[in-house]
């Protein structure tokens, strides 16, 4: 024996569409322009918090070409010490969330266009080829 609501879900399945239509007919063109006055605010607002978000994070005056990040690196879940390069010195920074600390000060360096070896998976392409020709030799 089925239970009762598994015999009136067919009912209810064909009655849904009847009902529709006779709601439909009588304010067809009202929700229309409802629905087409909604979908326009929803663009408008999607648009203009982009445009926002474009304007917040764009860079302002010309303090914004004085700064760039040489290096960083994360010493914990959330701590990182930071290079940044002002002018012609390195300011050394510690950020974490909510904080930053200048830890030092240094003259302005040349970079090296090479990782230095001591950084782990610095060269993992070659690391990947040893790798690769110790399990082709055996």
């Amino acid at each position: 024996m089925t239970p009762r609501p598994l015999r009136l879900a067919p009912l209810l399945a064909a009655a849904i569409p009847v009902l529709a239509h006779a709601e439909a007919g009588a304010d067809l063109g009202g929700s229309l322009l409802q629905m087409l006055l909604g979908l326009g605010v929803v663009l408008l607002l999607v648009v203009g918090s982009l445009y926002l978000l474009k304007r917040i994070a764009a860079p302002r005056g010309a303090a914004a070409g004085l700064l760039r990040v040489v290096a960083a690196t994360a010493v914990g879940t959330r701590e990182r010490v930071v290079v940044v390069e002002l002018g012609e010195t390195w300011l050394v920074l510690g950020v974490a969330p909510g904080r930053v600390t200048a830890l030092s000060q240094l003259p302005r360096q040349e970079l090296s266009g090479a990782v230095p070896p001591d950084v782990p998976g610095g060269d993992f392409a070659s690391w990947l080829k040893k790798v690769m020709d110790k399990r082709n030799a055996r």
